[in-house]
């Protein structure tokens, strides 16, 4: 099962490096949207420290942009002020939490495949799945700022990648037989 595992992921790496222009592509993407964020909101100190955590916080495909991102996001978030303490923090609640959302992401695409228009029905069936694991990722940032232990919200977020990695294979599959009925 392991060996097979290795394989789809060695295969997956291959494409997506093949493709480097695409994964270069959502880095940038990525990059500009944050750094456009605090110009439509305004330059106030304390407004870009408020909204770091939620602007930092974007989902991203673990194995082609998730590490990308999590190594990059704690250099963007200098530029919203975030204090450098909570730069770590940031960074392991991205590490434990872009997994999870890629494998929510992956469950939607199975049960999406070949329906017209299912990109829109993708976003509806996910993004409310998406929504807790954010709230706890930016509620870590918001606890380590406030002097308080962030600990809990990493365990939140390991239990959720427990579950979302014990699970998805199983209701891949089962969403791939319901598409290809």
């Amino acid at each position: 099962m392991l060996a097979v595992l290795r394989t789809v992921i060695y295969r997956d790496l291959l494409l997506a490096l093949r493709r480097r222009a695409d994964v270069a592509t959502v880095l940038l993407f990525f990059v500009i949207v944050v750094s456009l964020f605090p110009l439509g909101i305004g330059p106030e100190p304390n407004l870009l420290r408020a909204i770091a955590p939620g602007v930092i916080w974007v989902a991203a495909h673990w194995l082609t942009s998730g590490l990308p991102l999590v190594l990059i996001a704690p250099v963007l978030a200098i530029q919203f002020d975030l204090d450098q303490s909570l730069l770590g923090v940031l960074a392991l609640s991205l590490l434990i939490g872009t997994p999870v959302l890629s494998l929510i992401g992956a469950i939607g695409a199975a049960l999406t495949l070949g329906l017209r228009g299912g990109g829109v029905l993708l976003a509806l069936l996910v993004l409310p799945l998406y929504v807790p694991v954010l709230i706890i990722g930016a509620g870590a940032l918001d606890a380590a700022a406030a002097g308080q232990s962030a600990q809990p919200h990493f365990l939140l977020l390991a239990a959720l990648l427990v579950l979302a990695a014990a699970f998805t294979p199983w209701a891949i599959a089962a969403s791939l037989r319901i598409s290809s009925e």
